[in-house]
């Protein structure tokens, strides 16, 4: 590798001669601040050089450069404090605040926001510029997503994640000049595009432009009202993240402590989405078999994750007959809350309040899809976010480092170590494996067999030849990050018969990076400490497939009949549409 030496504040550094100045500068523990500059995962990073925010002197350079976008050279001597260099941050950064609303105290990423702390850390306590503003309506149209451009600052992070990480392009510089923004063509609703609701863009960008829609005060309400029956689900990748907000290890799972602060928050029952994961890979599953055993519309597509299953809908019309007709865990759940568990305790399902703790923005917009309504009353009442749950905690005074463990309610909420691994990439898919091979086996795998290891890790798109029986096997495809359900498709599109099975989830890394999740702040190695602990939960328990999920099996016994019933059809499954 070619290695280029420069200097930095008077110490020697050297680098990969691919560098930029930022990167020479991180090698030496040297701060240079920065608002457009981010790693955006899948190998994408945001470097447009647009917010000015990180610019240094170069010796024998008359203009000062951008530390993100300046590549390295041979015997380069860089000042990154000069007088010069902190006054154009110090101008640029007070006329970005000069265009910028003053509401800070309600806005939704206060405390979370990058330009408010680096006008903490450079002093700003006045509008040095007055004068003309930008004014934009704020869009709230989908649901799910909500987008302020008043407070968009051009460092095009969305526009780069939408466009390159996930390839929806739904985000664009628009406008010019000082009115220059980036927003949908023609700034048309979010609800009117073809977004996805993925909620990438969210986790990207560094101040409050865009942010998911908070329905907290809807749930706080409900809980607080005397009429109504309050029960929560908490979503698998939930549990390795949360915690991280409260002090612990990021990945740990904190599940009992998790369980313990939801009831200290009022909510009358607290189960687990892992129960209604472990009743989607039974439907699911016995798709899966009947579709191989057929032979027709294959390979079938996960439809876990809605997402994905918003980006299929409007960029793959003619692959629409081959995903799963199953509904995701969340809806699953809310569907039997509302009916086998609403009439197990008396009440009607209208009076029955369903909250989703997810970690996932486009779960907001599935649970508002009118397709899952029945009679006027949704599966899903109201989605919060890790974020937001955490939120709540703080109001409450709710601290998980001082909650005791404690288990989930009966009967929703028992669940197996195949449910836990759906937060990850590959999890859906290694869950169904291992109860397929079961339904057409009629017994488990054993030993280490039962951990489908080449379906698993954080790589955007991963084949492999699974065996479900001792004498067939079929090809699989794990994919994550929707530029990648992309060429995945495309592959489908080209080789109908390359895969039998496929799993795809929007979010690079799946759930566990979910758009709704604590923010990483560019440490990608927190998603790794995320899976490992997912797949610690599977581990730990003393059942690991779905199939042996006591509750399931009661459930069949007691309502649905069998997999692939007709009621199991009426309540558990779904059919997609061209958008």
């Amino acid at each position: 590798m070619n290695m280029v030496n420069l200097t930095i504040n008077g110490k020697p550094v050297s680098v990969p001669a691919n560098s930029t100045i930022l990167d020479a500068a991180r090698e030496l523990n040297i701060k240079i601040p920065t608002l457009c500059h981010c790693k955006l995962g899948c190998g994408v990073t945001n470097q447009p050089a647009s917010c000015r925010v990180c610019v240094v002197e170069v010796e024998r350079r008359r203009n000062l450069a951008p530390a993100c976008a300046t590549p390295v050279m041979e015997g380069m001597v860089v000042h990154t404090n000069t007088q010069r260099a902190l006054n154009a941050r110090r101008t640029v950064l007070e006329l970005m605040l000069s265009d910028h609303p003053q509401d800070c105290l309600t806005c939704p990423k206060n405390q979370e926001c990058s330009l408010q702390k680096l006008a903490a850390e450079f002093g700003i306590r006045e509008i040095e510029y007055k004068g003309e503003v930008n004014h934009f309506d704020v869009d709230t149209s989908s649901e799910a997503i909500m987008r302020d451009l008043s407070k968009c600052i051009m460092c095009r992070r969305c526009e780069t994640v939408c466009n390159k990480v996930q390839t929806v392009g739904t985000l664009t510089g628009f406008g010019r000049g000082f009115s220059a923004k980036v927003g949908t063509p023609n700034l048309m609703p979010l609800a009117d595009t073809s977004c996805t609701f993925c909620g990438q863009c969210v986790n990207a960008c560094p101040v409050g432009a865009i942010t998911g829609i908070s329905y907290v005060k809807k749930v706080w309400a409900a809980i607080n009202d005397p009429s109504k029956t309050v029960i929560v689900q908490t979503a698998p990748a939930v549990r390795v993240a949360v915690g991280q907000e409260f002090g612990f290890e990021p990945g740990v799972p904190v599940t009992g402590k998790l369980v313990s602060g939801l009831r200290a928050l009022g909510f009358d029952k607290v189960f687990d989405t892992n129960f209604s994961a472990d009743l989607t890979i039974m439907e699911e599953g016995h798709e899966i078999v009947e579709r191989v055993k057929s032979g027709k519309n294959l390979p079938i597509l996960t439809s876990c994750c809605p997402g994905w299953i918003n980006f299929i809908e409007h960029n793959f019309p003619d692959l629409l007959h081959i995903p799963s007709s199953c509904k995701s865990p969340q809806q699953m759940f809310g569907a039997i809350a509302k009916s086998y568990y609403a009439e197990k305790i008396g009440i009607k399902p209208e009076d029955l309040i369903v909250v989703s703790v997810m970690p996932c923005q486009a779960k907001k917009y599935e649970a508002a899809r009118p397709e899952f309504s029945r009679d006027g009353v949704r599966d899903v009442d109201c989605v919060v976010t890790t974020r937001e749950l955490c939120r709540m905690f703080r109001e409450a005074g709710v601290n998980l480092a001082n909650m005791d463990d404690s288990e989930y309610d009966s009967p929703l909420g028992d669940s197996t170590g195949a449910a836990d691994i759906f937060g990850v990439t590959g999890g859906v898919l290694e869950a169904a494996c291992r109860s397929v091979y079961f339904m057409l086996n009629g017994k488990n795998l054993e030993g280490d067999a039962i951990n489908f290891r080449a379906v698993r890790g954080l790589d955007g798109i991963k084949e492999a030849t699974v065996r479900i029986t001792p004498d067939k096997s079929i090809n699989v495809a794990v994919c994550s990050g929707l530029g990648n359900a992309r060429k995945v498709l495309e592959m489908v599109r080209k080789e109908p018969d390359r895969f039998q099975a496929i799993e795809i989830m929007a979010c690079p890394g799946g759930c566990i990076n979910g758009g709704g999740q604590p923010f990483l702040h560019g440490e990608t190695d927190l998603l790794e400490k995320r899976m490992r602990g997912l797949y610690c939960e599977d581990e730990r328990k003393a059942k690991r497939c779905s199939h042996d999920n006591p509750d399931i099996q009661k459930l069949y016994q007691e309502y649905l009949g069998e997999p692939g019933s007709e009621k199991a059809h009426h309540l558990l499954h779904t059919v997609y549409h061209q958008k």
